[in-house]
């Protein structure tokens, strides 16, 4: 039931509600900005931030492979480093047990080296935006869909499996009574 607080008549409408949109200076606190009367929600150049994954769009997939990369060859790097120090250490028996002190950080290094240098290289780095272009625009399934899938892959996998399973019997019982088997 409506109250006369909500009903207001057209000419009660008071200062503050016809105040103009807040300024640029706010806009920086808020991560909103104005531009001729209309709000963005986009922080304004030049200022300092954290620009949210959605404001970075497909890019930051991009970013996420280079990192995953970085860390797949900083790990490979440390397997191989680690059996290096290992074969090194049946040649020169005074170098030691492989320290993690040494090898994580080279293996770190190496890995981030080789991020920095496919980073810089251009066609790989259009490559891998285009990628994470293309993958943006496939539509996943959703749980239920998945879900589905799988019930009627593993009922579909029961049923031909007890099918053949009989008609192997079946067949294998006439080979019998044909042949003379046992």
């Amino acid at each position: 039931m409506a109250t006369s607080e909500d009903v207001k008549p057209e000419s009660t409408k008071s200062e503050a509600d016809e105040a103009p949109v807040e300024a640029p200076e706010t806009a920086v606190a808020t991560n909103a900005s104005v531009e001729d009367g209309e709000v963005h929600d986009v922080a304004p150049v030049g200022t300092v931030g954290v620009a949210s994954p959605q404001q970075l769009g497909t890019q930051r997939f991009v970013y996420a492979g280079y990192f995953a990369g970085a860390i797949g060859i900083a790990f490979i790097m440390s397997k191989v480093l680690d059996y290096a120090w290992y074969r090194l250490q049946t040649y020169k028996p005074a170098l030691g047990e492989p320290r993690d002190e040494i090898v994580m950080p080279v293996a770190a290094l190496i890995g981030a080296g080789a991020a920095i240098y496919y980073w810089y290289r251009t066609r790989a780095r259009e490559l891998a935006e285009e990628v994470a272009t293309e993958m943006s625009k496939v539509t996943w399934p959703s749980r239920t869909e998945v879900t589905n899938g799988t019930f009627v892959v593993i009922v579909t996998t029961i049923i031909s499996t007890v099918f053949f399973a009989l008609m192997d019997r079946f067949w294998g019982f006439v080979t019998n009574l044909v042949y003379g088997g046992s």
